[in-house]
């Protein structure tokens, strides 16, 4: 497990907007080096590098020249080809989510038919009867603005194969509901919710759970469990700028299984952080509640009162409309 201490003081986005990008020279220097259990983040915080790990507590350096740094206590910093040396000991540049989503995308790549084969026989959960009959509505039809690019009904994502028969993207009513709130909160800032994933069919959970690593499965749900995304009670989803067009960069990538993925990392950029946050309230605001674990994930309040669905899309597609 990654042996890192977050910590994080949070601060509302200001409202003249998010900060500037930092010098492209400090940006190239903003990531994680050396290993799982001892990792070494540099970030930005107000056009400062930041180091943090290796015996470094959230601490400012000085930059001295010559791809030099030193932290105040005098412990220095030089950057290398493909990585850092901290007190004279060398760490590698690490992308930790690409490494476990290429070691995930090997043992799928084995034997596809037979993981779909197995979940289609695979057997949900039982429950008692739900507080609420399911009511999901597509979210297509709830605020025209919204804008959608469901990964799992494409080869893009963390297992490397379509896993949905169509794109689809559906919440309980009053989650739907709440969703177009938040996108008519957020217009007024300039930014729109590009959503990458809502209701799932059990039967893609129980997939998820069998490729995932044992120590990356703190990013799926367990389907002895089930999901909040398989009561349609959660949505994946992120921002993008409505003048431009073009989705905003958070600390980590969509579906990434790795600490820049937990909602309070504090890596990355001051612009990065501040969009993040900005998302976040304006989901909070309107019953929603983040996973610690993943800044695009968040479940409604209510989500609890929904059961387990295995419905596909096509099959929810074929039902008549819901407005």
């Amino acid at each position: 497990m990654f042996a890192l201490f977050w910590t994080l003081v949070f601060a509302s986005p200001a409202h003249a907007g998010p900060p500037p990008e930092p010098p492209r020279a400090l940006r190239a220097l903003i990531g994680q080096y050396g290993e799982p259990a001892d990792v070494l983040t540099l970030y930005e915080r107000n056009g400062t590098l930041y180091a943090l790990g290796e015996g470094i507590s959230a601490t400012s350096l000085i930059a001295s020249g010559n791809g030099r740094f030193r932290t105040p206590a005098g412990v220095e910093v030089r950057t290398k080809r493909g990585g850092v040396s901290l007190a004279g000991v060398r760490r590698v540049r690490r992308d930790f989510g690409a490494e476990t989503e290429a070691a995930i995308r090997r043992t799928v790549k084995a034997d596809p038919a037979a993981l779909r084969a197995l979940a289609a026989r695979a057997t949900p959960p039982v429950e008692a009867a739900p507080a609420r009959p399911s009511d999901l509505v597509d979210l297509a039809s709830v605020d025209p603005t919204l804008r959608f690019d469901i990964r799992y009904s494409t080869s893009n994502n963390f297992m490397g194969l379509p896993l949905y028969d169509r794109p689809g993207a559906y919440l309980q009513r009053p989650a739907a509901e709440a969703l177009g709130r938040v996108q008519r909160a957020l217009r007024s800032q300039g930014y729109g919710l590009l959503v990458h994933d809502a209701y799932r069919p059990w039967s893609v959970t129980w997939m998820f759970w069998e490729a995932t690593p044992e120590a990356s499965r703190m990013f799926v749900a367990d389907p002895a469990k089930g999901s909040r995304h398989n009561r349609g009670g959660a949505v994946d989803l992120t921002l993008y700028d409505l003048k431009s067009g073009k989705v905003v960069e958070m600390p980590s990538r969509y579906d990434e299984m790795s600490p820049r993925a937990y909602a309070d990392f504090p890596g990355g950029t001051s612009r990065q952080r501040w969009l993040r946050d900005l998302l976040r309230q304006a989901m909070t605001a309107e019953g929603f509640e983040v996973l610690a674990e993943e800044w695009w994930h968040f479940d409604y309040r209510d989500w609890r009162q929904y059961g387990i669905g295995t419905a596909s899309f096509a099959e929810l597609s074929a039902r008549r409309p819901q407005n």
